[in-house]
């Protein structure tokens, strides 16, 4: 099992997900469509993984604590573009997972209930989400 935090395991917030047309699809562990604002379409950790409909685990994001970064293209022949090491060592993080492209990743941290966003960083694109997503999850660490 990865290791995530009790916290994130214990609540009914995970889903499955399928690339479909170059799109990362949320999907119920029953294989219909998922959404990340309908809770009656997530379920517990134990049952979404489980399952085994779609590519892999997805965690909804619902204002209560926890937070995301989603960095895109920082990982160039598995090796960390300068901006996003200096990206990682400004923020505190608790999980840094390999996205399922294995070009970027996902910074997870706990962050109060905010409007998500999409930046420029440094020449790298940066979007963080705290409510109304879903994060694709891999239980690939990335090793900092």
């Amino acid at each position: 099992m990865p290791a995530y935090p009790a916290d994130m395991i214990g609540i009914d917030r995970w889903v499955r997900w399928q690339l479909i047309d170059g799109r990362k699809v949320p999907l119920q562990v029953s294989g219909r469509y998922a959404s990340s604002t309908d809770s009656g379409t997530w379920s517990s950790y134990r049952e979404a993984s489980r399952a085994k409909v779609g590519d892999g685990l997805g965690f909804v994001l619902d204002g209560d604590g926890f937070g995301c970064f989603d960095l895109d293209d920082v990982l160039v022949d598995g090796d960390l573009l300068p901006a996003a090491r200096k990206f990682l060592d400004e923020h505190e993080s608790w999980l840094v997972e390999i996205s399922p492209s294995g070009k970027g990743l996902h910074v997870w941290v706990y962050a109060d209930s905010q409007a998500g966003w999409v930046r420029d960083i440094d020449g790298i694109k940066v979007e963080f989400y705290t409510r109304g997503r879903y994060m694709t999850m891999t239980g690939v660490k990335f090793q900092q």
